[in-house]
Formats: structure tokens, sequence, C-alpha cells
């Protein structure tokens, strides 16, 4: 069953999004964003969330929040 709060968190690029989040790149990769394409809000090694590329994050059900994916697989251990 999907969780609904996954879905607010998760943005569909359109040309205004994506003017505003290209200067400051995806925060778990580096790159840049393209238009169409699905960014989420995500916590990670940084202060507070920032928008990441959707195959970069992991959505975490128990605390309803996508994880960047590097920081999530360390917590695993």
């Amino acid at each position: 069953m999907k969780d609904p709060r996954r879905r607010k968190l998760a943005v569909l690029l359109d040309h205004e999004k994506l003017n505003l989040l290209n200067p400051e790149r995806c925060a778990a990769c580096g790159g840049t964003f393209t238009l169409g394409e699905t960014v989420v809000l995500a916590c990670g090694p940084w202060e507070g969330a920032k928008y990441v590329h959707e195959n970069d994050a992991v959505w975490d059900a128990g605390s309803g929040t996508f994880i960047e994916r590097q920081c999530f697989l360390s917590r695993q251990g």
C-alpha cells in the first residue's frame, strides 16, 4: 500500500521549479536537474531538508521522510 505522506514530498519539475533548483544542484549527487524529473525533499548529512533526485533517496516509512541513500545505508550498519 502506498503511503500518502510520500507523495506530498515529491515534486515533478516544471520550468519555474527547475530554474530555482539548478543553481543549488542536487545535494546528493551534485548533478543538475532536468525538466520533467521527479525530485523529493530529503534529509541527509546536510542541515535541513533539500531537494534531491528521487533515485538518490530512500523512503523511510517509520519517520515518514525521504533520506539520502548513502546516509540511509550508513545508518543501517
